[in-house]
């Protein structure tokens, strides 16, 4: 190897260490960038020269090193664990918040709940029956009858509107999730153009590995690498991103909460095959379609609605099966028009008390008349019946405050399991500061060194050419 050859091996190195230099230190400024996967340089050895001939040899030293690649150090394995567990905590998350926001709409722990306003509302018979002759008692009845039919409504009406605001909140994101998928599918591209040309896309991977996740969140998705470089996003076994291209997705079906009660579904398709279903396996997206879902399908905001519909029937119809048979202080029939009426309507949303009149109201067995309170006191005793309105809606209450302690214990192990494994992804591509400002000094002094070895070679040559013959 001749004395020249020998700059060659020191620039070699001189570009080589620089280059780690650079990588330490890009390493070193994303210490805090969220997303951010530490880089390596791996360095090679440049093999000897050889001279194929009989006669000539070389000393086979080498001709110095090169930077091979900038590896990010990630593991694929780990990154798909964390899109399964964030797309299962995400799931089990949404679920469970649908059923919190049920449980405190029901609002029974409140002092105007459903379960008071029943209560006070017996009471009024009992106190009507002890005291059939006050006007004043009958008035009251009315009152609280009024209660309990607001109440029924409102409760209908705060179901209502968190299906609206679930409705509203997944179609949002099913756009965020299109929006997403757009730009992997720019990013795929972008990064393809990078590494065909041998140059290094590590923070275009960061970003695209970050949305993924998102997408995990949202969607359930799952990734696919190509050889290429690129990265296919599946979602429900389908592809949702191949490539530069996307296939968007779309809600259908119902749109208002009358209709999923009715038993229409809202449904998730692909926008370019229309009518074709996604079948979802995690994500938020899955689980406010849970919540969204009609009765018969076990959509949590139906079901309740149907329940508490239960409940309205159940009370419409054992308070004006008695009241139909009971007479006024005056002998006639209760009711407006005597038809012996006390509550009209079938639904919770439809429920009203059909009488304004507080002379309209029927206390008396008609064997007995004038001022006896037998059938009020047969009403009063509706409180306890086994499957009335009061059974009905403890029920509820009940099953609702089970399944929702269930559903947030479920998510909180979920989650907990997420953290895990994000732990576990953060140690393997996260920044240690000190072990690049190591490495820094480590490059550092390997540079120097080689930058010695250049000015020793270059003293060499200063006297060969300029000294020896002086």
């Amino acid at each position: 190897m001749s004395t020249f050859s020998g700059i060659s091996t020191a620039l070699s190195s001189l570009i080589a260490q620089r280059q780690a230099i650079n990588v330490a230190a890009q390493n070193l400024a994303n210490l805090n960038t969220v997303g951010y996967t530490r880089q390596r340089a791996n360095m090679t050895s440049i093999a000897g020269t050889e001279v194929p001939a009989f006669f000539s040899k070389t000393d086979g030293v080498g001709n110095g090193v090169l930077v091979s690649s900038i590896d990010r150090l990630t593991d694929a394995f780990v990154d798909a664990r964390l899109r399964s567990a964030t797309g299962s905590a995400s799931f089990l998350q949404a679920r469970a918040s649908a059923l919190s926001q049920l449980e405190s709409a029901l609002g029974e722990t409140s002092r105007d709940s459903l379960s008071a306003q029943l209560g006070e509302f017996w009471n009024t018979w009992q106190e009507a029956a002890n005291n059939p002759a006050e006007a004043a008692n009958r008035s009251v009845l009315l009152t609280k009858a009024q209660g309990v039919a607001d109440k029924l409504g409102s409760l209908h009406d705060a179901i209502s509107l968190q299906w609206k605001n679930t409705f509203s909140a997944t179609s949002a994101l099913v756009d965020q999730v299109n929006s997403t998928a757009a730009s992997i599918a720019d990013l795929n591209t972008r990064i393809l153009g990078l590494t065909a040309n041998g140059l290094p896309a590590g923070e275009l991977q960061d970003q695209r590995d970050l949305l993924i996740t998102q997408l995990s969140s949202t969607v359930g998705a799952s990734a696919v690498h190509r050889p290429d470089g690129q990265i296919d996003v599946m979602v429900g076994g389908n592809a949702l991103v191949s490539g530069n291209r996307v296939s968007a997705l779309s809600l259908s079906g119902a749109t208002t909460f009358s209709e999923v009660a009715a038993g229409t579904p809202v449904t998730l398709q692909w926008s370019n095959h229309p009518g074709v279903p996604v079948t979802l396996t995690g994500g938020s997206v899955a689980g406010h379609l849970t919540a969204l879902a009609p009765a018969d399908a076990g959509g949590v905001l139906a079901t309740a609605g149907a329940r508490l519909d239960e409940i309205a029937a159940q009370l419409i119809s054992d308070v004006n099966a008695l009241h139909s048979t009971a007479v006024t202080v005056d002998g006639s029939p209760g009711g407006p028009g005597g038809d012996g009426t006390f509550f009209t309507g079938t639904s919770a949303s439809t429920i009203a008390v059909s009488i304004s009149d507080p002379s309209q109201v029927a206390l008396a067995d008609p064997a007995i008349g004038g001022y006896d309170g037998s059938i009020a006191k047969e009403i009063s005793k509706l409180a306890l019946k086994p499957g009335g309105a009061d059974d009905l809606w403890s029920r509820l209450v009940v099953d609702t405050g089970s399944q929702t302690a269930a559903a947030m214990s479920s998510a909180r192990v979920a989650d907990q399991a997420r953290a895990a494994v994000a732990a576990e992804q953060l140690a393997g591509m996260s920044v240690d500061s000190d072990e690049e400002t190591v490495n820094l000094l480590t490059f550092q002094r390997a540079y120097q060194a080689a930058a010695r070895v250049m000015s020793t070679i270059d003293e060499i040559l200063d006297t060969l050419i300029n000294r020896m013959a002086v």
